[in-house]
């Protein structure tokens, strides 16, 4: 009998009948690829068939895992960015960004799409070069990559950094001629890109002190580590029917903002219960968050153990891939198809694809799992669980850096702590492992560099998308109209707490503006001036919730006048220890718009 052991289908081949005597397996198997069977492979074998036959098993007894068909969609249906993919395969296009290298010239516009594969944005019309987005699970970075990242991009850009949302980074204005020496460098350090843009899972966010958060219930940095490593070896990973985000939140006090992802999990403590669910930690599940979609992600009464973590969010994913629009590019998203296949369902075939049952739950089973009230908690030092030592959260206004202001965080990490840096979804960062006593000089010297690490309830709210100076949807300068008002609000308001204002250009919604305090929505009016839409009442957590439009095109020169009186209102007339939140979700537009007006 021969055995390609490369060819799956000579598998068929093998005896499904109870195996042979030992004296018998030799005329089964002579050779192996095509090569006779040498005595040491006959003895790796005659030991395999043993172990198998002592367990009373045959090949017979093995069954394929029993997938759910792909939704079949006929090639006329399909959307233009798939025709696209189906052409030429996106992870093969490398040989054709050399080529475009050689000779410096922008890509054609279907290869603008597959560019996005290799993390490579390009950014006409605004300019003719590329934005690089990063993928760096957890936003965890060491000096050493830090590093690396700020020399490259002062050698091969303009030196244009940003901090993300999902705690990433991206670099800005690489010309095509540098398109490969940029991949090249950022892989030399153990980073990737592939993947981080377009038809694939996106970073993936924890909260950023998992490991030293004295709070959190377990320590999701092993998880998104592992998770990380296996999207990037899975090749069905980078042909989703659409983008795809996955949170896990161990319950610390600096949140991941899971429950706007598509996969979200969160940490809790299940005490004695009489639903036969054992004692522990777990993560309870949630699906189908996508806030620029106004969908935050539906609990599924589902707890999973953190040793099925990663086998469950895959299989969650293998789901979407296979089930998911891919004729309708605006209905393509986790949201809508939960819409068209019920949850119940999903979670069905996901038990089958997993060959087993997911852990139904009430919330009755969780034990309350209480977090000190901490404002803007990723600013400002704090004790670790690891005696004598605090983490400093630094604010970057707007997520901005420069790669000498790199070179000097990852000097400063090295110095005052292990050598680390934590990016968070607000758009700054933590240095961690900071023994007590250092603390005070390690603020001075990022109060030199231009990141504050005071807390404000003003300024350290601030979130701000790419806006119109680089990304061709946003209808307005979200960075620089977000400085503005920071600089105008701080000087004119006096806030009781923390107020969260989320300035983001276009109905994409990357800065999620229908989850902050405030949520500020580019727009053009009717003399075709740059605004922004007002939304007032958002939140995310234990208080999420949609903001509510409020104003509609309202200039930068309209709109401070109009939030600083917003803000003075509340301050002036709420009652005893109401937040913004609730005070705006409790008067009506006309009531809230005369405090403006005031």
């Amino acid at each position: 009998m021969f055995i390609d052991w490369s060819a799956p289908e000579s598998f068929g081949q093998l005896p499904t009948a109870p195996f042979p005597p030992m004296s018998s397996r030799t005329s089964l198997l002579t050779q192996v690829a095509g090569q006779p069977v040498t005595p040491v492979q006959q003895q790796y074998l005659d030991g395999f068939f043993a172990g198998i036959a002592a367990r009373g098993l045959s090949f017979g007894d093995v069954q394929a895992d029993s997938v759910p068909a792909p939704d079949a969609v006929d090639d006329e249906d399909l959307t233009i960015e798939e025709s696209i993919k189906k052409a030429l395969n996106p992870l093969d296009f490398y040989p054709n960004i050399l080529q475009y290298a050689a000779t410096n010239t922008p890509p054609e516009k279907d290869d603008i799409f597959r560019y996005k594969w290799s993390g490579l944005f390009y950014l006409s019309p605004i300019n003719g070069a590329f934005m690089a987005r990063l993928r760096i699970p957890g936003g965890i970075l060491k000096s050493w990559q830090l590093r690396e990242i700020a020399h490259t991009a002062k050698d091969l850009t303009t030196g244009y950094c940003q901090i993300t949302t999902r705690s990433n980074l991206q670099v800005r204005l690489i010309e095509p001629k540098d398109a490969p020496e940029f991949l090249r460098r950022i892989q030399s350090v153990g980073l990737h890109t592939k993947g981080s843009g377009a038809d694939n899972i996106r970073n993936l966010t924890i909260g950023p002190a998992a490991g030293f958060d004295p709070h959190e219930l377990i320590d999701t940095l092993p998880l998104i580590q592992q998770l990380g490593h296996y999207i990037l070896s899975t090749p069905e990973f980078y042909d989703l029917p659409r983008k795809f985000n996955i949170a896990i939140d161990g319950a610390g006090v600096i949140g991941s903002l899971e429950d706007t992802n598509d996969i979200g999990l969160r940490a809790v403590r299940v005490g004695p219960n009489s639903e036969g669910i054992a004692p522990g930690i777990w993560f309870r599940l949630a699906l189908g968050g996508a806030t620029g979609l106004k969908s935050f992600a539906e609990d599924c009464g589902v707890l999973i153990a953190p040793e099925q973590a990663v086998e469950v969010c895959a299989a969650l994913v293998r789901i979407f891939i296979q089930h998911g629009n891919r004729s309708d590019r605006k209905r393509a998203r986790l949201k809508y198809l939960l819409e068209k296949m019920p949850l119940q369902e999903y979670l069905a075939a996901t038990g089958k694809l997993l060959g087993w049952t997911l852990t139904r739950a009430t919330s009755a089973v969780e034990l309350p799992h209480t977090i000190p009230a901490m404002p803007h908690a990723h600013i400002g030092d704090y004790p670790q669980s690891q005696p004598g030592l605090r983490y400093l959260g630094v604010h970057v206004p707007v997520g901005e850096m420069t790669p000498d202001q790199m070179l000097a965080v990852a000097d400063f990490a090295e110095e005052y702590g292990k050598g680390e840096i934590r990016l968070t979804v607000w758009e700054n960062f933590l240095l961690p492992h900071v023994p007590e006593a250092r603390i005070p000089a390690l603020k001075a010297a990022m109060e030199a560099l231009g990141f504050p690490c005071r807390q404000s309830n003003v300024r350290t709210g601030f979130v701000a998308c790419t806006g119109n100076t680089y990304c061709k949807f946003a209808a307005a300068n979200t960075k620089g109209s977000a400085v503005a008002l920071m600089d105008y609000l701080d000087a004119t308001v006096t806030l009781p707490e923390p107020v969260n204002v989320h300035v983001t250009g276009c109905p994409h919604s990357c800065a999620q503006h229908y989850i902050g305090d405030i949520g500020l929505l580019g727009a053009k009016n009717a003399a075709g001036a740059e605004s922004f839409h007002v939304f007032t009442g958002g939140g995310f957590g234990k208080q999420k919730a949609l903001g509510r439009q409020l104003f509609q095109a309202l200039t930068l020169e309209e709109l401070k006048p109009a939030l600083a009186g917003l803000l003075n209102g509340w301050t002036k007339n709420r009652q005893e220890n109401e937040s913004f939140q609730t005070f705006t979700t409790r008067h009506t537009p006309e009531e809230l718009k005369a405090l403006a007006a005031a």
